[in-house]
C-alpha cells in the first residue's frame, strides 16, 4: 500500500506544473492528475452490486469508508483476466472516492502543462473521447484519461444536474457577457446547457486556460473591460495553461484583476483552497454543484454593479 503525497506541488502559486502518475493496462501508458490520487493498494476482492453499469466491478472497504471500484480495462474495452497483482489506485474527485483497477503503475512525472496537447479526433474518440490530453512525459507519450467524463458516465446522478437549476424557478435573462475556461468537452456542454437554463446566454466558452488568457490581452484597452467580460469561471485541470496560472495572471494585472474569478473544480480541497485564495480566487467551489455556482455568480456580479 503507498500513499500519496502531493502537497508540494498544491501550494505552489501558479507555476503551470502538474504531476502525472503513470500507469499501464494491457502495455499501453496512461496518466492521472496525482492530485487526484489519494493512495495505490493491491487489487482485492470486491461485492458485485446488481444493476451496477458493466465496468463497474463492485465495492471494497479497505478501511473504514466504503469504496466503489471501476475495472478500467473492461471500460476501455481491453478484455483481461484479472491479476492478483493489479492495482487499484484510489481517487479523491468531486468528492468522491473511487478506485480504479490498473495493471501496473510506473511513476509520477512532473510537467508544465504547455506539455499536454489536445489529442487528434481520431485518438479521443470525436467529441465525446475519453482522452482529455496527450503528455510528453520524457520519452514516451502518455494518454491523459478523463476521468471526470468516466464516473459522469458510470454514474450520471454525481455528476451535473440540470435538475438543481429547474428547482430555481423562472429566473431573470443576463447578457452580462461570462467568459469560462473547461477543457472537457461534456462537462463543458453541460455547464454551459445549466447556466443557459439559468439565464446566462452570453457565454464564450474556452477549451483551455492559454487562450482566454490570449482573448482576454486582445480586448481593446479604451473599451469598457466589464461590458466584453463580466466574470470569469475557470477549471483547474487543462492542457496549456491550468486554471491556477490563469487566475495568478488575471490577479496579478492592473487592468484585469477586478474581474471576479471563480474555480469549479472537482479538486477543490482545503490544500486547494489555500492556493486559490493565495492566487486571488474570488471564489471556489467543486463540481459537481451547479445550483451554488449559479447563486454565486448571481452575488459576485450584483456587488460588481454596485
Amino acid at each position: 500500500m503507498a500513499e500519496v503525497h502531493n502537497s508540494g506541488i498544491l501550494l505552489e502559486s501558479g507555476t503551470n506544473e502538474i504531476e502525472i502518475m503513470e500507469f499501464t493496462i494491457d502495455g499501453n501508458l496512461y496518466g492521472i492528475n496525482v492530485a487526484k490520487v489519494r493512495e495505490i493498494i493491491m487489487s482485492a476482492p470486491v461485492k458485485r452490486m446488481p444493476h451496477a453499469h458493466p465496468a463497474v466491478e463492485g465495492i471494497f472497504k479497505p478501511r473504514d469508508i466504503v469504496i466503489t471500484v471501476v475495472d478500467l480495462p473492461k471500460y476501455l474495452g481491453v478484455e483481461m483476466e484479472k491479476m492478483e497483482k493489479d492495482l487499484f489506485i484510489v481517487t479523491n474527485f468531486n468528492k468522491m472516492f473511487i478506485a480504479f483497477r490498473v495493471h501496473t503503475v510506473v511513476g509520477i512525472s512532473r510537467i508544465s502543462w504547455t506539455d499536454i496537447h489536445k489529442p487528434d479526433k481520431t485518438v479521443s474518440g470525436g467529441s465525446e473521447g475519453v482522452a482529455t490530453g496527450i503528455a510528453q512525459c520524457g520519452k514516451d507519450l502518455v494518454t491523459i484519461l478523463d476521468f471526470e467524463r468516466i464516473v459522469a458516465e458510470i454514474a450520471p446522478e454525481t455528476s451535473i444536474q440540470m435538475d438543481e437549476i429547474e428547482q430555481m424557478g423562472p429566473r431573470a435573462r443576463s447578457d452580462e457577457p461570462i467568459w469560462i475556461a473547461e477543457d472537457s468537452i461534456l462537462l463543458s456542454k453541460m455547464i454551459e446547457e445549466c447556466l443557459r437554463k439559468a439565464g446566462y446566454v452570453n457565454l464564450r466558452m474556452f477549451p483551455n486556460g492559454q487562450e482566454l488568457w490570449e482573448a482576454l490581452n486582445e480586448l481593446p484597452k479604451a473599451h469598457d473591460l466589464f461590458s466584453d467580460v463580466a466574470l470569469v469561471i475557470t477549471d483547474i485541470e487543462m492542457p496549456q495553461m491550468d486554471g491556477h496560472r490563469l487566475t495568478k495572471l488575471i490577479k496579478d494585472n492592473a487592468r484585469f484583476k477586478e474581474v471576479p474569478l471563480i474555480i469549479f473544480s472537482s479538486l477543490i480541497s482545503e490544500e486547494m483552497r489555500i492556493k486559490g485564495r493565495q492566487l486571488g480566487a474570488d471564489e471556489q467551489m467543486s463540481k459537481p454543484e451547479i445550483g451554488r455556482l449559479v447563486d454565486v455568480m448571481d452575488h459576485l456580479l450584483k456587488e460588481k454593479r454596485k
